[in-house]
């Protein structure tokens, strides 16, 4: 393993997601490894196509060129998977990664098609329309980064990926006035709609009230996903579980927080404390164990399933 790889990616989790970062302590050192590179690749990915750096500078990020810089991506991605020697240390963390765990092609592909959705100014006209893109940058991330833990089964997938889901919905309730600055909008057209808010008006004070029903609306939404993720924890190695169960966690409660903000959601950036970060990793802990005997329900069939496999 490359020390100049490890310690890349570990800067890139650091700076890009502190939330994510100290979850990821609690991995074994082989999969702990294996996520944060994995992590180093999507922040990569990401940071191309806006402009900027770790994850900071998103509204003053240079988007011109998007088509080009995303079918680089891709040319590196397909590369990165024929065995070419990668230069750049995201993709060289990204090829050790997909090597060591078998991940299909599909996934990083999906995942870059959900930038193209970016690229491409793509509206969202209904929820499904939200949730294929909460996919695809999120939902196939969860496919992942359950493959680096080892798990194989569909079902263990399907609750990996509603996991992703329930974390996206959480980013676009959170960061809603944030994307409208650069144009990005991920509410459907239709919630916009009933409530009277025109697409160029969403981060206008005058309609924060309105605003807040629909932000209240997504992190409702993404509570049956957070609660079917939960229910994939006990086929997960345990420490892996503690770590999931940490970041599933921190995670909620900034929905939480931004549904009891209202209004005053979006006056400064929804984060959690240090102590909260604890409680949750001591909660983690407790609900990894738990996971052990944890009976099991069947999946509900109202939520979005993510495209099977050919």
């Amino acid at each position: 393993m490359n020390d100049q790889v490890i310690d890349h990616s570990t800067q890139a989790i650091n700076v890009g997601s502190k939330s994510f970062a100290a979850a990821a302590k609690l991995f074994d050192e082989r999969t702990r490894q294996s996520a944060v590179m994995l992590y180093a690749w999507c922040r990569h990915c990401d940071d191309v196509i806006d402009g900027q750096t770790l994850g900071h500078g998103q509204v003053e990020g240079d988007r011109s060129t998007g088509e080009a810089r995303l079918a680089e991506l891709v040319d590196l991605t397909e590369r990165a998977y024929a065995g070419e020697s990668m230069r750049d240390p995201a993709f060289a963390a990204f090829q050790q990664v997909i090597q060591r765990h078998q991940i299909p092609l599909d996934y990083p592909l999906e995942h870059l098609a959900g930038f193209r959705m970016d690229v491409q100014d793509y509206r969202y006209q209904t929820l499904d329309d939200t949730l294929l893109y909460c996919y695809r940058v999120a939902g196939v991330v969860g496919l992942m980064m359950a493959k680096v833990m080892g798990a194989e089964a569909e079902a263990t997938l399907d609750r990996a990926c509603d996991l992703g889901l329930a974390f996206q919905l959480t980013n676009i309730a959170r960061d809603i006035v944030e994307d409208a600055e650069i144009g990005r909008v991920y509410l459907p057209a239709d919630w916009l709609a009933e409530v009277g808010i025109p697409a160029d008006q969403i981060g206008m004070p005058y309609k924060r009230p309105a605003l807040a029903l629909l932000a209240a609306r997504l992190v409702e939404l993404a509570e049956p996903y957070y609660l079917s993720a939960s229910q994939g924890l006990r086929d997960l190695p345990l420490r892996s579980a503690w770590s999931i169960a940490t970041a599933h966690g921190v995670y909620r409660q900034i929905g939480v927080e931004v549904k009891a903000r209202g209004a005053a959601a979006w006056d400064t950036r929804v984060s959690t404390t240090s102590a909260q970060k604890l409680q949750f990793l001591l909660g983690g802990g407790l609900l990894a164990l738990a996971s052990r005997r944890m009976q099991l329900t069947p999946r509900p069939d109202f939520l979005w399933t993510r495209p099977r496999r050919a």
